[in-house]
């Protein structure tokens, strides 16, 4: 999850920029379905998914409340799965029985994964002891539950690392939205990890430069494509609200940068997704019916 947006000198050009052009299949990897700003249109934004190839959706909890709601959401949408956990940022809020109730979520069908959990330096909201704390609760589980773990990592890829490799073995997750560098990813690699990429590849900006040779470097097998919306909205739509939908454009650079075909690229990450999160290759997103409603996201 994101908690800021960076300037964007192109967002009065691109905010009226047109639907995304498909590409099936994709899977986002990592959406917050419950937000406020997409939980009301939630129906229209997985037909407009659905129109742009993106078959089935992870949903993200970051609190023992809104891990409740996406995993309701998933037991309510086909094609959509849920995530469950604490983000590092919201672990200072906690109270008595949430972790009971992340447990409790951790065992009902169309969960798939914990998190998303991790560490964050940058926004210093809760202590850093209690975060590595919390950290190692969803890492437990997820080793006792089978599951994967969907990871934040924010100005501290070292304490990540650190804490990843006290497990003693291969971690079975993903790194969300990684921004780093070729040295981090290989790192995060070297633990078991795959890495997902999120719509700051598409950013124009050449501090971002790093960021797109780290993603050439990882492999193809252990590449995924997510939106992390409603934040990080890719190139050309950036100054608008993000959506599943346009996850394809993140994915056609990660085709651009490894010199694949996009329909290749599409089916290689789509069938990672399916193998880590264990998603069935049938339970889809309904296709929306022909003249069926779907509105852009507002700005």
């Amino acid at each position: 999850m994101s908690m800021s947006t960076n300037p964007d000198p192109d967002a009065v050009k691109t905010k009226k920029a047109g639907p995304p052009p498909p590409l099936e299949p994709l899977v986002d990897t990592h959406a917050h379905l419950d937000d406020p700003r997409m939980r009301p249109h939630l129906g229209e934004i997985l037909a407009r998914a659905r129109r742009a190839g993106v078959v089935q959706v992870v949903a993200i909890g970051t609190t023992a409340a809104d891990s409740a709601d996406v995993a309701a959401i998933a037991g309510e949408q086909p094609g959509v799965f849920a995530a469950v956990g604490f983000q590092p940022n919201n672990v200072v809020d906690a109270v008595a029985g949430d972790w009971g109730r992340i447990v409790e979520l951790a065992a009902r069908p169309r969960v798939v994964a914990l998190g998303e959990t991790g560490l964050d330096r940058h926004w210093d909201r809760s202590p850093f002891g209690l975060q590595q704390e919390w950290f190692q609760r969803h890492l437990d589980l997820a080793r006792e539950r089978d599951l994967p773990v969907v990871i934040h990592c924010r100005e501290c890829e070292a304490d990540v690392v650190a804490q990843l490799a006290g497990m003693g073995g291969p971690v079975r997750g993903v790194l969300h939205s990684f921004t780093g560098g070729r040295e981090q990813a290989e790192a995060f690699l070297g633990l078991g990890l795959h890495i997902s990429f999120a719509g700051m590849l598409t950013f124009a900006n050449k501090n971002l430069d790093a960021l797109r040779e780290a993603a050439a470097a990882v492999p193809l097998d252990r590449l995924l494509v997510e939106t992390d919306s409603p934040y990080l909205t890719p190139h050309p739509l950036r100054g608008r609200g993000n959506e599943p939908a346009f996850v394809t454009w993140t994915a056609r650079k990660l085709a651009e940068i490894h010199g694949v075909s996009d329909l290749e690229l599409a089916r290689i990450v789509t069938a990672n997704a399916r193998a880590l999160f264990r998603l069935p290759d049938a339970d889809l997103i309904l296709a929306p019916a022909r003249g069926e409603p779907g509105r852009p996201a507002s700005a």
